[in-house]
């Protein structure tokens, strides 16, 4: 169902049982899945695809242009999976290069104001609290969390299952299943609380509690293995044993 108000571009695709609120505007080669809604104020142009029941907040915009200097207006994407939810004012801008897209996959759940810019690759199953940004070429894993007013450096990588605490400046990348907080961002602990809801401990896993048990002291040289480098010693000061890399 379209509200009267919504302008709809004649060649965008509109799955069945969508829904387009009022004053949302949906630009050509727009393709929307079926029982997504476009609450009202919603902005989708470019070439962006969002997927099944995904519902998407007022004021949200989605598919503008790269504010990355190289862009040249060149044919590039935006995705949205399936049943991820944008709450108020998201902006998540579409890739530079040719060819190339911007996506967040299915199941994710990005609270008011967060933004993605060009480029970044979020998985499935991710959440993004109020106020979190990520600058071009991020790469976010399945089930990690960002936290709020937390500010990501382009190029970076966080793991699947990590855990970034709010307000936190990320400026290197982040191992999975641990807890990373602070500006310069260190890691402070296993990500125990977000493994024990993943019910990573039901039944026999031996192998996650010898993780629980182990040194911080070993954890640069887990997130230099990652990266598949050989910087943990390479300290940008701070204690060696904490410093991210």
């Amino acid at each position: 169902m379209n509200h009267p108000s919504a302008i709809i571009h004649p060649n965008a695709a509109i799955g069945e049982g969508a829904e387009i609120g009022p004053f949302c505007v949906v630009g050509d080669r727009v393709k929307i899945g079926a029982r997504t809604r476009l609450l009202a104020h919603v902005v989708v142009n470019g070439n962006t695809t969002i997927g099944e029941d995904a519902i998407v907040y007022p004021f949200t915009t989605i598919g503008m242009p790269s504010q990355d200097r190289k862009f040249e207006g060149e044919t590039s994407f935006t995705k949205i999976g399936d049943r991820t939810i944008l709450r108020e004012y998201v902006s998540i801008h579409r890739a530079t290069g040719e060819g190339q897209v911007t996506t967040v996959g299915d199941d994710c759940l990005l609270l008011a104001y967060v933004h993605v810019a060009h480029n970044c690759q979020i998985g499935n199953h991710v959440t993004m609290s109020s106020s979190a940004q990520l600058a071009g070429h991020v790469l976010i894993e399945d089930h990690a969390n960002v936290g709020g007013m937390t500010g990501v450096h382009q190029f970076v990588r966080i793991g699947t299952y990590a855990m970034i605490g709010g307000m936190s400046k990320i400026g290197r990348d982040c191992p999975p299943y641990f807890l990373v907080e602070g500006g310069p961002a260190i890691v402070r602990d296993v990500n125990r609380i977000g493994l024990h809801r993943a019910n990573f401990f039901a039944g026999s896993h031996g192998r996650v509690e010898r993780v629980l048990q182990t040194p911080v002291s070993i954890e640069t040289q887990h997130v230099a293995s990652a990266r598949g480098d050989s910087r943990a010693g390479q300290d940008a000061g701070g204690p060696p044993s904490h410093r991210i890399h």
